[in-house]
């Protein structure tokens, strides 16, 4: 795909991953809808995005409510008119042993990791398959494929949305959309309690995420990477 004044909606937009992709999309060419519930974080977003000469719509919502969602997918065709790339990226993780997990951190990972991204995905379908040469990105983890102790609710979230992406590349792969699901390990991110921009050798970027979702992206449409793993090389 070559990027370039494709449009691109991406969620969870106003940090970490989310931003490092945001940019490296706006780099590349492409004109952005991002969405987030921090509304200056996510303004500077918009600020570095309109640095490369490009266009961005923002939307301050929840993914975990169907209107908002519906909302966020009506402005971003009324503001450029199609779809080309999604970016399936907010999400939250309480960590705790199952026997002391509150139902409420429980409800909120699956309804912002699994059911926002089912609910966003099928609102944008009908607009990705229209354009014939399109992608989706489900920001994964390298928790959907392994256990440990205090991650009971956020690696079933994990699991559950390897399985979705695997579903739905296969449904979709015939209307011309292409499914990636990305799994870092740690990466530089407040996420998770990690802190955000360590520069160590041994801590992954955020970048580093971008730049491999970034290849598969610009990867001919003939061809598909459907997951890729990404850890530090020495942690």
């Amino acid at each position: 795909m070559q990027i370039q004044d494709k449009i691109a909606l991406v969620t969870g937009a106003s940090r970490g991953i989310g931003r490092a992709m945001t940019i490296a999309l706006a780099e590349a060419g492409a004109h952005l809808a991002v969405t987030a519930r921090n509304e200056s974080l996510l303004a500077q977003t918009v600020t570095e995005i309109r640095s490369f000469k490009r266009n961005a719509m923002t939307y301050i919502g929840d993914m975990r409510d169907e209107t908002a969602i519906k909302t966020l997918v009506q402005q971003t065709i009324d503001t450029f008119g199609r779809l080309d790339i999604l970016i399936n990226n907010a999400g939250v993780a309480h960590f705790s042993n199952i026997a002391d997990m509150k139902t409420s951190d429980w409800d909120e990972m699956f309804n912002l990791n699994m059911r926002g991204v089912f609910l966003l995905t099928r609102e944008c379908l009908p607009y990705l398959r229209h354009g014939g040469e399109s992608v989706v990105v489900n920001v994964a983890s390298l928790a959907g494929k392994n256990t440990f102790i205090g991650g009971g609710g956020y690696t079933a979230t994990k699991h559950a949305l390897r399985a979705f992406s695997q579903c739905l590349m296969l449904e979709e792969r015939k209307h011309g959309v292409r499914i990636l699901s990305i799994c870092p390990g740690s990466v530089a991110t407040n996420f998770g309690g990690k802190a955000e921009g360590d520069q160590r050798d041994s801590i992954t970027q955020p970048e580093d995420v971008a730049a491999s979702v970034l290849h598969m992206i610009q990867l001919p449409q003939r061809a598909m990477v459907s997951e890729i793993d990404i850890r530090p090389t020495n942690p």
